[in-house]
């Protein structure tokens, strides 16, 4: 069997490595402000009820919170840059 045989498993699986790394920077690099809206706009109304114009969005104020999505009078939704939601830490006092 031929050398460069034995390598070709390692180049397709570096090759689908480099493809998903380079997918995720570019979803990452063109998320909008807007796109982050709309979704949790619309995981509100799915899960609270309500209409998608009960939502606005604000800078986040902690470390690490793009944007901070409210919705209705209690609803807060804290987003990370890569548009996932930031559970709150509920470890408890870190000693």
């Amino acid at each position: 069997m031929p050398r460069w045989l034995w390598w070709t498993p390692l180049a397709l699986l570096s090759l689908v490595a480099v493809l998903l790394v380079f997918r995720q920077g570019w979803i990452a690099a063109h998320m909008t402000e807007t796109d982050v809206i709309n979704h949790y706009a619309t995981r509100y109304v799915a899960y609270h009820g309500g209409r998608i114009s009960d939502c606005v969005a604000v800078p986040g104020r902690a470390a690490g919170i793009w944007i901070e999505v409210r919705c209705g009078a209690k609803v807060i939704y804290p987003v990370d840059r890569a548009g996932r939601l930031v559970l709150p830490d509920l470890s408890g006092p870190h000693t």
